[in-house]
């Protein structure tokens, strides 16, 4: 989903979570208790952050392209076909490079913020084809976010956006074929669970890192995905996180439901004594109203674990303050 909001030092990012100004003030392992996350003292830890969207994962509306360029894989092929592929190449690394540094983490602490959601393309990470190779020099890029973080006290929760071959079948993770090829194709969830692996494996004993954000918004209900498909859902989560707690046992993972995350009825009990359930909150149709969370504040009464919004935007201030303040009173960050 869109998710473009506040603009920190001439970056565009997007206010993702909501909650009390909470300071991190000791870098300990944050884990679930009950409905609230707490860290290693069993304080109570509200995360309010900001999502790193379009560094790792161009989005090509933020880049103001239509159909033609909607999506990394193609706004890549018009850089390419502009400049040539090696031109093309240096952009791209000094893109990296330069969108998000340290000064803008400095910047979110400065604001008051104590996280932040990198947006990652599996693509970066891993190449595609038979023989897939992992990409050291990306990994480096996640290595530096997380050691700025630590620097500036923030907590990063590290975000699939775009699994191996698209969990959702549209522009935001990168699909080649408009397909969510992710439950189509056994490899592509081979592929995913190798790469949690790796980042599980990469962090295991880092507590600067909050979080994994196993899948990004997984199967609209308005292309049909959610009807074929959302029965895979659950058990390829329960696959992912068997593996990461082969290699990690200190981070608390988050799920989100089908249909731009929204959608929680795939979910059964918790699965995991580290887990907390995610939506998002957009309100395209009425921008100056606040929806009902109800639904999803009875599922946390009900699976007795926190809940977290990990998206929000496209508002005016007055309606950001005005969520803030909504979230915050029903202990939601």
């Amino acid at each position: 989903m869109k998710q473009i909001g506040i603009i920190l030092s001439t970056i565009a990012t997007i206010l993702f979570s909501v909650g009390c100004n909470t300071q991190v003030q000791e870098k300990q392992f944050l884990r679930t208790n009950g409905q609230n996350i707490v860290d290693g003292n069993g304080n109570k830890i509200m995360l309010r952050g900001v999502g790193l969207g379009n560094w790792l994962l161009p989005e090509g509306y933020m880049w103001k392209f239509g159909k033609e360029g909607d999506r990394p894989r193609k706004i890549e092929k018009i850089v390419s076909d502009l400049i040539g592929a090696e031109k093309a190449a240096e952009f791209w690394q000094q893109f990296r490079k330069y969108y998000i540094t340290e000064a803008d983490i400095a910047r979110i602490a400065e604001l008051g913020f104590n996280s932040v959601r990198p947006a990652l393309n599996a693509r970066l990470f891993l190449t595609e084809g038979d023989d897939a190779q992992f990409i050291e020099e990306s990994f480096v890029l996640i290595d530096s976010l997380v050691s700025w973080c630590e620097k500036h006290n923030l907590y990063v929760i590290i975000d699939m956006h775009g699994a191996p071959g698209g969990q959702t079948g549209a522009n935001i993770d990168d699909s080649p074929a408009n397909e969510p090829e992710l439950f189509m194709d056994v490899r592509n969830q081979d592929r995913l669970v190798d790469l949690w692996v790796k980042i599980a494996k990469r962090y295991s004993d880092n507590p600067t890192v909050a979080a994994y954000d196993l899948l990004n918004e997984p199967l609209p209900h308005n292309t049909g995905a959610a009807e074929k498909y959302a029965h895979l859902v659950e058990p390829l989560y329960r696959r992912i996180t068997a593996a990461i707690r082969a290699v990690d046992t200190n981070h608390m993972i988050t799920l989100e439901g089908v249909n731009w995350s929204n959608d929680w009825s795939i979910f059964g009990k918790p699965f995991d004594d580290n887990v907390f359930y995610q939506f998002h909150y957009y309100c395209w149709n009425r921008p100056d109203n606040l929806n009902d969370i109800s639904h999803y504040i009875n599922m946390r009464d009900t699976l007795n674990t926190p809940i977290w919004v990990g998206e929000t935007g496209e508002k005016g201030n007055a309606i950001y303050w005005a969520t803030t303040q909504y979230f915050e009173a029903n202990n939601i960050g």
